[in-house]
């Protein structure tokens, strides 16, 4: 129940937030579609521990900032790197290991690694990502895995 209601709660902030109506008829409108919304996602059994993980909420938030930080910091070296006269590119690629247990918190860290400038997830293999780093700097920041430890470990594992 606590994620049927917290959908719903998503929905209509997400809702208010795009549409910034607040006449008591679009407000109605808005009420009745997301309920309908709810109503057919709990219908279709979709309201889940994976599409909609409250369990998550607190790990999230802060595996997000983890990773605007290092999109940040990313960007700055690889700014950097194209700006500087020696222009100290080393483009390489290394093997790292994981220690995600699950699938999806694999998928999840191989897309963060290649969501910050300076890397790319060529291949998930088991344990194994192949990287391709711009940087001797991007590819240890790969290797020291704060993104790794950032993913909630347990994304798949409450039902």
């Amino acid at each position: 129940m606590k994620r049927v209601v917290s959908l719903a709660v998503f929905l209509a902030a997400l809702w208010w937030l795009l549409s910034g109506q607040t006449k008591p008829l679009l407000l109605a409108v808005g009420v009745v579609s997301i309920g309908l919304v709810v109503w057919l996602s709990r219908r279709m059994e979709l309201v889940d521990h994976e599409s909609h993980p409250v369990h998550l909420s607190g790990r999230l938030a802060r595996f997000w900032a983890v990773l605007l930080r290092e999109i940040t910091v990313s960007n700055i070296d690889v700014v950097r790197a194209i700006l500087s006269p020696r222009l100290p590119i080393q483009p390489h690629f290394l093997r790292v290991r994981t220690r995600q247990p699950t699938d999806l918190g694999k998928v999840i860290l191989a897309n963060s690694i290649t969501l910050t400038p300076g890397t790319v997830t060529v291949d998930v293999q088991g344990d194994e990502l192949l990287v391709h780093a711009l940087t001797e700097a991007s590819g240890r920041a790969v290797e020291e895995g704060q993104l790794d430890r950032a993913v909630p470990l347990d994304c798949e594992a409450r039902a």
